[in-house]
């Protein structure tokens, strides 16, 4: 595709197919495939590029390099009802995060409230996805993981904690679920990336050179700052205890005894609001609690009062009628991937 047009526009049906037939010939089984293709599109039809499509080369190698494992056998283990560690051996995040989610839910109908702890997993990808399939299920879904550091810890010369995220989702009524869907850091890697790329200065407090000096040059930008300072950093911090160490795989001392073999791990909570009382009074004052923020009156120079997860839900609506676009350099990087492993791509129309 030589005369590629700027903008690539692909049906988000065809695109999770595309990207599952590419990752079940990587060696996934078809379910493991088409698991790992939902989480990428879901975020790619959101707006969430750096963790959408671009991703599937990079699981890629992953499994070929056996950093991820293609057939993993998954067990949970569990001694009381409220609790379970699901051992992902090695699975890749999409394939473990869904089972624990799905098995968050099953275990929070009956006790009201449960929490599954992952363990060895590989590259969780957009952790929305988790805690949204637990609220479209009607509980409220809260997920923290926790990975390799690569970001500034307050104090600490040179990388010290991860970018560790945590993500919340809220079922509404009429409204589409409140989302909060952040990293502990000030700014993301991809960010730093295209700012590299773009040659643009980065934001002041954003990111770090290699020894932890501030810097608005992305030439010499190679992690991000945590968010709020010693906040950010404590939060990541406080997330590998939540995660790693709570279920006996601790990364962070690990890393810094010299052990870089790549790995997370994450723990996913649902919540059933049956529990709680009226389940439909919760939707409905859910309903309510989100239209007043919107009635508020708006700042000057704002375009309108959002939030957390409502802008993306409309990016995804309208993606989901019109299609996902895709960047030039992302669909050559999948279809020369497709050329090789004999995976015939979308035909694109135009």
């Amino acid at each position: 595709m030589s005369n590629t047009p700027t903008k690539i526009v692909v049906p988000a049906d065809d695109l999770r197919d595309f990207s599952a037939a590419l990752l079940e010939k990587g060696g996934l089984s078809a379910e493991h495939a088409r698991t790992t293709a939902d989480v990428f599109v879901w975020a790619a039809q959101r707006g969430v590029d750096s963790h959408g499509t671009a991703r599937v080369p990079a699981y890629l190698d992953l499994l070929a390099k056996g950093v991820a494992n293609a057939q993993p056998r998954m067990t949970v283990e569990s001694s009381v009802p409220a609790a379970a560690v699901l051992d992902a051996d090695r699975a890749p995040g999409p394939v473990a995060l869904t089972a624990a989610a799905d098995e968050a839910v099953r275990r929070a109908r009956a006790t009201g409230i449960a929490s599954v702890g992952v363990r060895r997993t590989v590259h969780t990808g957009a952790i929305g996805y988790y805690v949204s399939r637990i609220a479209e299920q009607g509980l409220v879904g809260l997920g923290f993981v926790a990975g390799m550091p690569n970001m500034g810890y307050t104090g600490v010369r040179g990388a010290a904690v991860a970018t560790s995220p945590l993500a919340i989702a809220v079922p509404a009524r009429g409204h589409a679920p409140l989302l909060l869907d952040m990293a502990t850091a000030t700014i993301a890697l991809g960010k730093i990336r295209q700012a590299k790329a773009s040659g643009t200065p980065l934001p002041a407090g954003a990111a770090a050179t290699e020894d932890g000096t501030p810097t608005t040059d992305p030439e010499l930008a190679v992690m991000p700052l945590p968010l709020g300072g010693a906040k950010g950093s404590g939060m990541s911090l406080a997330f590998e205890l939540l995660t790693s160490v709570l279920v006996g795989a601790p990364i962070f001392a690990a890393f810094h005894a010299g052990d870089r073999k790549h790995r997370q791990n994450a723990l996913l909570i649902a919540v059933d609001p049956a529990a709680f009382g009226d389940p439909e009074a919760f939707t409905a004052n859910v309903d309510d609690t989100l239209s007043t923020l919107k009635g508020l009156p708006v700042a000057d120079g704002a375009d309108g009062v959002f939030y957390p997860g409502e802008r993306s839900a409309a990016v995804a609506a309208e993606r989901a009628a019109k299609g996902i676009p895709v960047a030039p350099k992302v669909w050559r990087e999948l279809t020369e991937r497709a050329e090789q492993l004999g995976v015939v791509a979308p035909q694109l129309e135009g």
